[in-house]
């Protein structure tokens, strides 16, 4: 993914000469010398998914005669809060009843992926997946929930390792049925 990274490397190694300077550490300091460019790389990597149209994934599928539910869960992912640019990460689970079209189950996860290496925060992530699979696919409906520890909670802060943070979208008939919404919590629960 970094190959295609909008970042601009040479400004992220120079800000954090800048940064280590700031804190009183000394970036010529021997284990410090390629930190700038390690970050550089690294955020190259992390912030791939600004460099990409996540939907992208889902425009390949198949035509198929299955109208129940699809779901994928356990889907782990890394992103970066925004606002404090500390990671959160942990598992999304994603469903959707298709209606006569199907797309491989890792589309499903490279979906997560793409909108999670970005600056983010939880609640748009999962309202970003839900969105991009009832545009892309129209199925009858979509569900995603998403549960995350938060470093800016977690090692900063109010400082409660162990917490965790659990959101949802819901889409079509899984917004509209309780009874589908509740298949899909108790099949995703059912580890």
């Amino acid at each position: 993914m970094s190959e295609n990274s909008t970042v601009d490397r040479e400004r992220v190694r120079a800000a954090v000469i800048e940064l280590l300077n700031a804190i009183g550490e000394d970036p010529g300091r021997e284990g410090l010398a390629e930190t700038p460019r390690r970050i550089a790389d690294m955020y190259a990597e992390i912030f791939g998914g600004l460099a990409m149209d996540p939907t992208e994934h889902l425009k390949v599928g198949f035509e198929v005669a299955h109208d129940e539910m699809v779901i994928l869960r356990d889907i782990p992912f890394y992103s970066m809060c925004e606002h404090h640019f500390l990671p959160f990460h942990g598992r999304a689970h994603v469903g959707y009843v298709p209606d006569g079209r199907v797309v491989g189950i890792s589309k499903l996860a490279r979906v997560v992926e793409g909108f999670a290496r970005r600056p983010q925060i939880q609640e748009q992530l999962t309202s970003q997946v839900a969105q991009a699979i009832m545009e892309a696919l129209n199925p009858d409906g979509v569900a995603v929930v998403i549960e995350a520890e938060h470093l800016c909670m977690t090692m900063r802060g109010i400082q409660k390792p162990g917490s965790r943070m659990v959101t949802s979208a819901m889409r079509g008939q899984f917004r509209q049925s309780s009874v589908t919404r509740g298949e899909f919590l108790l099949l995703v629960q059912g580890r």
